[in-house]
C-alpha cells in the first residue's frame, strides 16, 4: 500500500505495570512488567504489540523504547529486532519524554517518517479489526498532515477504569474532532459518556514525526531543546544519561494531548476486544471473554520466546490464595 511506505511503528514497552502487582510478581518476588507477560500462555504482550505493528509497518520500521531498568526482560524478548529499533531510555520520566526521545530517533533516520504509536501491553481479541482501522488512521493522515489521529475503542459497556474520548463534529474524511478527554469516570458518568458517544481512549494514534515534534515542542519546549541538543553532542549516550538525571516526570495524555484538542482527530475502532489489561478485573474479564469466544492464545514459535509471566495462572492463584 503506497500511504504506508513512510511508516513506522513505535511500541512504547517502557511502563512498570504497577496497577497490576497483583499478578505480576515471579516466584523470586519480582515484579514483571506486564508487557513481559502473556495474557494466556504463549508469547508476551510485547511480542503481539511487535506483530500488530506489521499492519502498518514492516519490522525494519518497528522501533521499541523500553527502560534500562528492565533490560533482564526486554533484551530475550525483543533479540529479533535490529539494535538501533530498541530504542532505550536511561530511566523512566514519563510517556511524554520516552515518545520525545523515540520520535527524535526515528525522524533523524526518516525525516518525512509517519509514525503509528501502539502501547506494548494491551491485548485484543480481533486483530484484523483493529489492523484494519490502523490502516485507516495512516489513510486519514495522508489525506491531512496536520494533527495527530487518535484511535478510540467502541465500547464494550461501561468500565470506569478506562479513559474515555468525547467525539465533536464529523469531518468529510470519517474522521471525528475532539471534544474533551475524561479520565477514569465514575460508573454513572461512564455510562452518560457512553450513551452520549465517547469511546474508549486506547492511547493509540498516528502523526507525522515533525508534527508530533513541534506539538511535544508547544507543550515542553525546553525539555525537546535539551533533549535535541544531547542527541546531537559528540558525546550523546553520557549527555542522555545526564539530562536524564533531571527531567521531570510528564505524562503525554495529560500534558501534551489534553488542551491540545484543537489538533485531533478521532477515529473509531469497531468492538474489537480491545483491554488495556490495566487491573486485575479486566484482566479476568479478558480472560473470560478469550473463553467465550473460543480464541486460543497464540502460541510461540520457533522465533519467539513465551511471556515470562501467565497472567491467566497467576489469576487463578491469586482467586485460590483469597
Amino acid at each position: 500500500m503506497k500511504t504506508l511506505q513512510m511508516t513506522w511503528a513505535l511500541v512504547l514497552a517502557g511502563g512498570d505495570g504497577t496497577r497490576l502487582a497483583s499478578l505480576t510478581r515471579d516466584e523470586q518476588g519480582n515484579q514483571v512488567p506486564k508487557q513481559f507477560c502473556s495474557l494466556a500462555g504463549g508469547p508476551a504482550l510485547v511480542h503481539d504489540a511487535v506483530l500488530r505493528a506489521r499492519y502498518v509497518a514492516p519490522r525494519e520500521r518497528t522501533c521499541v523504547i523500553v527502560a534500562e531498568q528492565h533490560q533482564r526482560y526486554w533484551k530475550r524478548q525483543l533479540w529479533t529486532l535490529g539494535a538501533s529499533n530498541v530504542i532505550v531510555e536511561p530511566r523512566k520520566r514519563g510517556t511524554a519524554n520516552g515518545i520525545l526521545l523515540a520520535t527524535l530517533h526515528i525522524v533523524k533516520r526518516d525525516p518525512l517518517a509517519r509514525i503509528v504509536v501502539l502501547p506494548a501491553d494491551h491485548h485484543v481479541r480481533d486483530e484484523e479489526c483493529l489492523g484494519a482501522s490502523l490502516r485507516e488512521a495512516v489513510a486519514v493522515l495522508t489525506q491531512d498532515h496536520h494533527g495527530v489521529v487518535l484511535l478510540g475503542i467502541e465500547p464494550e459497556g461501561v468500565d470506569s477504569d478506562l479513559g474515555h474520548i468525547v467525539p465533536g463534529a464529523l469531518a468529510k474524511d470519517g474522521a471525528w474532532s475532539v471534544a474533551r478527554f475524561v479520565e477514569k469516570p465514575d460508573p454513572s458518568l461512564a455510562q452518560e459518556l457512553l450513551a452520549s458517544g465517547a469511546v474508549w481512549n486506547s492511547f493509540i494514534f498516528v502523526a507525522d514525526g515533525a508534527t508530533l515534534l513541534d506539538l511535544l515542542r508547544q507543550r515542553m519546549p525546553c525539555v525537546v531543546d535539551d533533549m535535541s541538543g544531547a542527541l546531537r553532542s559528540d558525546a550523546a549516550e553520557i549527555a542522555l544519561r545526564n539530562l536524564y538525571e533531571i527531567l521531570p516526570s510528564i505524562d503525554f495524555s495529560c500534558a501534551v494531548l489534553q488542551g491540545a484538542e484543537s489538533s485531533l482527530r478521532l477515529l473509531t475502532v469497531p468492538v474489537c476486544g480491545w483491554s488495556d489489561l490495566g487491573t486485575p478485573k479486566q484482566v479476568a474479564r479478558a480472560l473470560r471473554a478469550l473463553v467465550r469466544s473460543r480464541v486460543r492464545a497464540r502460541r510461540p514459535s520457533s522465533t519467539t520466546v513465551p511471556g515470562l509471566l501467565n497472567l491467566a495462572e497467576q489469576c487463578n492463584a491469586l482467586e485460590g490464595s483469597a
